[in-house]
């Protein structure tokens, strides 16, 4: 997922914000009541968009300055951390899903609700995202789903159909298997070992579930979750998937760029780089995802936060209400970066790549579901690859690996709450 992969950091490294600690030592106050406020995010390559969304905010709020601090992703959560706890964490600052329910749990994070309180205007599985004990803590900037990228070459050479929305596991199953073709070398999909892109999708289609409502239980034992599961270790077995050492080697979507996938389970967020390629440039297409017994995509997206212990947050809360606004979202969306969360701007986006039909993105909102997290949700995250790989590679049967990950997931989520 590139800069937009989701990950957690470990709630061992304890966010100890200390609650008389006040303000950023970024923040600071000039002369004739002026303010300046810092504003983390990671990505370079939305800091122009940004810098636009800044300049108009500044237009209409003259006393306040905004300067963003970006941090390239890999430094990105560590370096938030060290500041979060000793008080001089940006004054306003992005956050992700995995991440958002350790620092709304230790007090780093200023309540919303009263900043924005018209949520309706994002998806409600975002908004939701950003929500902890039924407070708002971040106000959604962009989401992106998952959709199902073709190779329309690899389609019309074996004479099958490009998917559409009414597509459901057994259309692609069938598909998957017309399409590989081990003479030369190209399978029908990469079965890739990855929620978001993949078996978390598969886990919600199969009517099964990864974490429980309340974030107490695991659902990797529940047969439903199993079977969504199978959905992709039944490909690899059946060689119309790379194996896990093939992936690992090279990634799914380099294969899928290279022409050696007909399809392939990808996000909103590689549209921009396959209008980039000679080869995804004009010759792939997506469509939603199939269903299995329900349709559902995983939905994640950005939030904007803003921090507990500014020295400013009357003007903190106000820049963080502005990036939460209509016009900010339709300056992102001018871009084609990414697709903002506000409801009723992303046809610039989609309008951004006419190749495309990225309107499937945005037609599987109804059916999206929150990206699955807790309070820790790094240490659940690691059980998933080190127990689901054995199901992967066939070194374990599909169901004693869900069955052993249940396990210990569950013993980690229970430590959330001791």
């Amino acid at each position: 997922m590139g800069i937009r992969t989701v990950v957690a950091a470990s709630a061992v490294l304890a966010l100890a914000a200390s609650t008389t600690a006040c303000s950023s030592s970024a923040s600071s106050s000039s002369g004739g009541g002026k303010v300046s406020l810092s504003y983390g995010v990671w990505d370079a390559t939305q800091v122009p968009a940004m810098q636009k969304i800044i300049a108009a905010f500044e237009a209409q709020n003259p006393t306040i300055t905004v300067t963003i601090q970006q941090t390239p992703w890999a430094d990105y959560w560590t370096k938030l951390q060290a500041a979060a706890s000793g008080g001089s964490a940006p004054d306003v600052f992005w956050m992700n899903g995995p991440n958002f329910q350790l620092y709304a749990s230790n007090n780093v994070l200023e309540p919303l609700t009263d900043v924005h309180p018209d949520t309706s205007v994002y998806p409600p599985a975002l908004a939701k995202l950003y929500q902890y004990k039924g407070v708002q803590y971040g106000l959604p900037k962009d989401f992106d789903t998952v959709g199902l990228w073709y190779n329309k070459a690899i389609f019309d050479a074996a004479g099958v159909a490009y998917p559409t929305a009414a597509w459901t596991w057994a259309d692609f199953q069938a598909a998957a298997k017309k399409l590989t073709d081990p003479g030369k070398g190209v399978y029908g999909v990469g079965a890739n070992l990855e929620g978001q892109e993949n078996f978390y999708d598969t886990i919600y289609q199969a009517g099964g579930y990864v974490i429980s409502p309340d974030g107490k239980k695991s659902g990797y034992a529940d047969p439903a979750s199993i079977a969504g599961l199978k959905f992709w270790t039944d490909l690899v077995a059946a060689k119309e998937s790379p194996s896990l050492k093939q992936m690992t080697d090279t990634a799914p979507l380099n294969l899928f760029e290279s022409g050696k996938l007909a399809m392939y389970w990808g996000g909103s967020w590689d549209a921009k780089a396959f209008a980039a390629n000679d080869t995804t440039k004009t010759g792939v297409d997506v469509a939603p995802l199939p269903a299995g017994v329900k349709k559902a995509t995983i939905i994640h997206g950005l939030a904007n936060v803003v921090f507990a212990h500014t020295s400013h947050p009357a003007q903190a809360e106000k820049f963080a209400a502005f990036l939460g606004s209509q016009q900010a979202a339709q300056i992102e969306a001018d871009t084609g970066t990414v697709i903002p969360a506000y409801n009723g701007t992303q046809q610039s986006w989609v309008k951004a790549y006419p190749q495309y039909h990225l309107q499937s993105f945005l037609d599987q909102l109804p059916d999206a579901v929150p990206y699955p997290i807790s309070k820790d949700t790094a240490a659940w995250n690691t059980l998933e690859t080190t127990e689901l790989t054995k199901a992967w590679d066939g070194s374990e049967p599909v169901d004693k690996a869900a069955a052993d990950l249940a396990t210990q997931m569950d013993a980690a989520l229970a430590k959330e709450g001791s």
